[in-house]
């Protein structure tokens, strides 16, 4: 079973770390992922040690990306509505240079999600490689590391310009109400999952 440890806000693991892709590939290889997720956490390894820089959004197709499933036991997962593709997605993005792709997560929820206060827990849940077309036919492929992020109780999402709209979904049937991914479906139910033991009594 994954001991699951929330990080504290001046713990310095925390701390972005430019450039350092040593970094990011040591917190690809400790993500707790579910079965059937190994041959993706070669395949993102194999990235970090690419001749490219796979910190860098401008590295085509592919490069590294840091996303989170924010949760509130009490209201369930923080879903946003993406601007450009119009679906339902976790806050996340580009990791423009930095190596702590934990920092970079948490950077990219609290400007997506406006929520004060978000505590990060590792190790990463998660690992997706996507690709992202735009209706403009570009695209590029995202090799995403993926957090739980638990929001202060009751603390209102104030959205920025990438998304139109916010929802808290407590089950993975809400989220699949909205048309969400199979991929964002599974992140929403493992970090539904990762909250309720951390709220259960030790």
């Amino acid at each position: 079973m994954t001991a699951w440890e929330v990080v504290a806000d001046d713990d310095p693991r925390r701390t972005s770390a430019p450039g350092d892709r040593d970094r990011a590939a040591a917190l690809v290889r400790a993500a707790a992922l579910v079965d059937g997720r190994e041959a993706v956490r070669r395949r993102v390894l194999a990235l970090c040690a690419a001749p490219d820089d796979p910190l860098d959004r401008a590295s085509l197709p592919d490069h590294l990306t840091a996303s989170a499933v924010v949760v509130d036991p009490a209201r369930g997962a923080l879903l946003l509505r993406h601007r450009k593709l119009g679906r339902w997605f976790q806050p996340g993005g580009h990791v423009d240079g930095d190596g702590n792709l934990l920092a970079a997560a948490v950077r990219e929820a609290e400007e997506e999600t406006g929520l004060p206060g978000l505590r990060p827990v590792l190790p990463a849940v998660d690992l997706d490689v996507h690709d992202v077309r735009y209706p403009d036919g570009s695209f590029h492929v995202h090799h995403d590391l993926r957090f739980v992020i638990l929001a202060p109780p009751g603390a209102e999402a104030a959205i920025n310009e990438e998304s139109t709209g916010a929802r808290w979904v407590d089950d993975i049937e809400g989220a699949a109400a909205l048309g969400c991914d199979e991929s964002t479906l599974r992140l929403v139910r493992i970090g539904l999952a990762v909250a309720a033991a951390l709220s259960r009594p030790r």
